[in-house]
């Protein structure tokens, strides 16, 4: 199996870094992981997070950046200034209609095309409802044909991918060519009408369920060594461990080391 550069998706690890970032990044590199994926500056510059990640030894991925930021030119000039090689669209309001659809499809392009004017390739992060049927094909389906892909690429994120009705290798497997980073998500339990709540959003208010929970990679209910196995079929080039919130009575930083742990006994 590939020996695979491992990040850490930042928003993992939230809690702490708000209080000490460059504390936490350390923590992070003495795990074992590789690099990072941002989620945020911390009160920060872009430019100031990434002298403090090559002074650790962490590589910048990425950074999830929401796309009315990415939409204003001092903010994606200013990610662009790191060097990062790859930015993402986090979380996208759900069409709900064909011309809605249109429009998001316009929008999302136009970003691809600002992005790649600045060295940078625009991903897409789905959760589950990217996976419904709008029209004649899955809106995710969507985006990815009718943007070409030196505008956008996936960042398919396993989780979601298998709570939206698909199973993850063989959806990974169809977007070989286009996956230069995946997200591993592992979790318990199925659906349920709270679960967004467990992400931290501002769209999700209610009460947390204890019908689904996320898990570090390797201890819930994911096939992590089909997926790695897709992933290197897909061509991918980096695994962003990612658990929106820590679970099994551990803390984030417990669970972040519980899933490079794991996955550093699985790729060798």
């Amino acid at each position: 199996m590939k020996v695979w550069p491992i990040a850490l998706q930042v928003y993992s690890v939230r809690d702490v870094a708000q209080q000490d970032f460059e504390g936490t990044m350390r923590a992070v590199k003495a795990m074992g992981y590789d690099g990072v994926e941002l989620a945020g500056l911390y009160d920060m510059t872009a430019v100031q997070c990434k002298a403090i990640l090559d002074e650790i030894g962490l590589e910048l991925v990425s950074a999830h950046v929401n796309l009315d930021i990415q939409e204003d030119d001092k903010a994606l000039d200013a990610y662009a200034a790191t060097g990062v090689p790859y930015i993402a669209i986090p979380w996208f309001t759900e069409p709900k209609s064909e011309e809605e659809l249109n429009a998001s499809v316009d929008r999302i392009r136009r970003a691809g095309e600002r992005a790649k004017a600045r060295g940078m390739q625009l991903l897409y992060h789905n959760h589950d409802f990217e996976l419904k049927t709008l029209g004649d094909n899955r809106i995710l389906d969507t985006y990815y044909s009718r943007i070409p892909a030196e505008y956008l690429q996936t960042e398919l994120d396993m989780c979601w991918v298998r709570v939206g009705g698909q199973e993850p290798a063989a959806y990974l497997r169809s977007y070989t060519g286009k996956a230069p980073v995946v997200h591993l998500k592992d979790y318990v339990g199925t659906k349920s009408k709270n679960m967004y709540a467990l992400i931290g959003t501002d769209a999700a208010k209610e009460e947390k369920t204890t019908a689904f929970e996320f898990r570090p990679v390797g201890h819930g209910m994911q096939d992590i060594p089909a997926i790695l196995e897709a992933a290197e079929e897909a061509g991918a080039q980096w695994l962003i461990v990612e658990q929106d919130s820590p679970s099994m009575g551990k803390s984030s930083l417990e669970c972040a080391e519980m899933s490079i742990r794991y996955l550093k006994s699985v790729i060798k």
